[in-house]
């Protein structure tokens, strides 16, 4: 009696294994959807922002469980927003100072969230990694339509003639294309040799709305992930025959990328506005108050202010932005958040690099990832990226990869 009452008459399954199946197909769409809402920022607060809200408070009450290494991370990212709550102390009008450090709390608890669930599963990472690649593409297309007026309205994905998609500025918009240009290039270099021509679409597209972002940054990553991705593959590999493919792969995919280049600028309105921005360094980045003029008045001022001077404040004083994520730290989070900022992005790059190469099921998402989080830690040097959901997401991965190695490391002894 007590085994027909526990299973279902036609299979003879198991309820609470239905259950289990049930619950977890809900739980891998709501964090699909979730990553997915990361690439439609057109307004603030973004959809992603309202339903990550939701989505966390619920999975602390039904079981969010967080690990040494995640609970490490959660402190690291406190103190670098208390930081902020301290900087904000010097302001003597607040302005939107109090929203601001709200929306940096916010991202670090979604990093937090991203490394719990992939330490309790790591096959989550198929799940996040499917719902960013097709946000990827949806934006993509929206800005390469909106590029080429396609419709009436486009024009609200662009922004001075760049493509921008569902984001406020083509600066945000061609890095967060990073992580899915690096595991489609993955898939080619080193995946099925069948699933080639369902990858080669797809990364045609990001390539595309890469190139017509217009974004130097967002160039030079692109050309830093399939450098890096040739050269991390050829190394984890000593196989003669597989560093043959890749070699060429890897010559393949740059002549396709650069066959699509190529054609996109037979376009005038193209070939005008890549000519301006192809130059390394614009009139604004070195004139009296550029960019990098900006770094070093801001440096100066860091050390007069060790506490900082509020968050946004730098802007207002000068006109603009620190596009400087190591300034933007020491000025709007003060030393202390910068202390907490550098060690987090030390931790992240020592920590990734260290079991980078180990054969785990979850190496190749960590490997797209570390590749994608050390672009943007190079490209931190000229833009701020303290704001960009999408960073929070890649720091949540590696993470969550190294408390996946702390818990194998456990189970073996």
């Amino acid at each position: 009696m007590s085994t027909v009452a526990h299973r279902d008459l036609p299979g003879g399954i198991d309820r609470a294994t239905k259950n289990r199946a049930l619950i977890r197909l809900i739980s891998n769409f709501a964090v699909g959807f979730g990553v997915f809402l990361s690439g439609f920022v057109i307004d603030e607060p973004a959809p992603y922002e309202l339903y990550m809200a939701g989505l966390i408070a619920i999975w602390a009450l039904f079981g969010l469980r967080l690990s040494q290494v995640s609970g490490a991370l959660l402190a690291i990212l406190v103190i670098f927003n208390i930081g902020g709550v301290i900087s904000m102390g010097q302001m003597s009008d607040l302005k939107t100072a109090p929203m601001y450090l709200a929306v940096s709390l916010f991202l670090s608890l979604t990093s937090v969230f991203f490394a719990a669930i992939v330490k309790n599963d790591y096959r989550v990472l198929n799940i996040i990694f499917g719902g960013y690649v097709l946000a990827a593409i949806c934006t993509s297309l929206l800005g390469i339509l909106g590029y080429f007026n396609a419709f009436p309205g486009s024009e609200l994905f662009t922004r001075y003639g760049r493509a921008m998609g569902a984001f406020q500025d083509p600066n945000v918009f061609g890095p967060f294309l990073m992580l899915p240009f690096a595991w489609l290039l993955h898939g080619i270099l080193a995946g099925s040799l069948r699933a080639l021509p369902l990858r080669l679409v797809p990364i045609l597209i990001l390539t595309l709305a890469i190139f017509l972002s217009f974004s130097r940054a967002a160039w030079g990553m692109a050309l830093l992930i399939i450098a890096g991705m040739a050269l991390l593959l050829f190394i984890h590999n000593p196989s003669p025959l597989f560093r043959l493919r890749i070699i060429i792969m890897a010559i393949v995919a740059v002549a396709l990328a650069l066959i699509a280049i190529v054609i996109a600028l037979q376009i005038p309105s193209v070939a005008e506005l890549f000519n301006a921005r192809a130059q390394l360094v614009q009139d604004y980045d070195d004139a009296q108050f550029g960019r990098f003029a900006r770094h070093w008045y801001g440096l100066l001022m860091s050390i007069d202010h060790p506490l900082g001077i509020g968050p946004l404040e730098f802007g207002p004083i000068y006109g603009e932005d620190t596009h400087n994520i190591w300034l933007k730290a020491l000025l709007d989070y003060g030393w202390i958040g910068f202390s907490s900022y550098l060690l987090l992005t030390m931790l992240t790059l020592g920590l990734g690099l260290r079991i980078l190469f180990r054969d785990r099921p979850w190496q190749p998402y960590l490997l797209c990832a570390y590749l994608a989080y050390l672009t943007h830690v190079v490209v931190g040097n000229v833009i701020d990226t303290d704001h960009w959901r999408h960073f929070y997401l890649l720091v949540g991965v590696i993470w969550g990869c190294v408390a996946l190695e702390v818990a194998n490391k456990r189970q073996e002894k």
